[in-house]
């Protein structure tokens, strides 16, 4: 597997390019992503904002602003529990895009906003029966807010964190079914 992390010297935060390497490599071979799958993570580092993109399938790019990967008790810190989160999210994304039986889900930039919400539900379940250290209550959260604060939705939501094997038609029918439970 070719792990490579840019920049490869950070000089705006304190984070250590080899234990980003080091997190991905572990990350890449748990999410079952081919031992010879070419990963480039690319940090900006001049922003303390959070944004994560899986930019390509093929090699995987990570896109990523160095806030999604800091500490946020420790300002410029890396937080490796963090950021296996984020990490560990959009390589299973990637592995999912790589999938043909997962389906041909749109670009991200196209994706409906429940509809994203509900696959990021089910990578991060995944996850964290990896062992992984997540935030279920964030994730329930932030898929009420976008699939309501019902109890359809919470089903929905516990549906999608215990799943294993699902396609893109499994997530959005899951995802609208939740959604057609909303108060009129």
């Amino acid at each position: 597997m070719a792990v490579s992390v840019r920049p490869e010297r950070f000089t705006m935060v304190h984070f250590d390019a080899d234990e980003i390497r080091d997190l991905v490599e572990r990350l890449v071979a748990d999410v079952g992503l081919p031992a010879d799958a070419a990963v480039i993570v690319e940090v900006d580092e001049t922003t303390p904002l959070g944004r994560s993109v899986l930019a390509s399938v093929d090699p995987v790019v990570l896109q990523l602003e160095s806030g999604a990967l800091e500490d946020p008790k420790r300002p410029r810190q890396l937080d490796p529990v963090g950021a296996a989160d984020v990490l560990g999210r959009l390589l299973l994304a990637a592995r999912d895009r790589r999938d043909p039986a997962f389906g041909d889900p749109p670009p991200d930039e196209e994706l409906p906003l429940p509809h994203s919400v509900a696959w990021q539900v089910y990578c991060v379940g995944r996850l964290s029966r990896l062992g992984y250290r997540t935030q279920p209550a964030r994730r329930r959260y932030q898929f009420r807010n976008r699939h309501g604060f019902t109890d359809a939705a919470d089903a929905v939501f516990d549906e999608l964190w215990a799943a294993e094997g699902l396609t893109w038609a499994d997530l959005t029918a899951a995802s609208d079914r939740a959604r057609a439970a909303l108060p009129a």
